[in-house]
């Protein structure tokens, strides 16, 4: 697995891009192997307090603060 500073970085950069998205989108987005490549760095970066996750029905919206 890769650094989790490095995972980080990529959901940074996807949501800078991108703007907020699901879950799904954002592990996609982020160029992310797996649930939990993801959720690791969405640790780190809550952790941070990088980003806000809200739920919407079954998913999650991360976004940049």
């Amino acid at each position: 697995m890769q650094n989790v500073g490095a995972l980080a970085g990529q959901i940074w950069t996807a949501l800078n891009e991108n703007g907020a998205m699901n879950n799904k989108d954002l592990k996609k987005a982020a160029k992310l192997k797996n649930d939990k490549e993801l959720f690791l760095a969405l640790g780190w970066l809550l952790r941070e307090d990088k980003v806000t996750v809200t739920e919407e029905g079954k998913d999650l919206i991360i976004a940049l603060n």
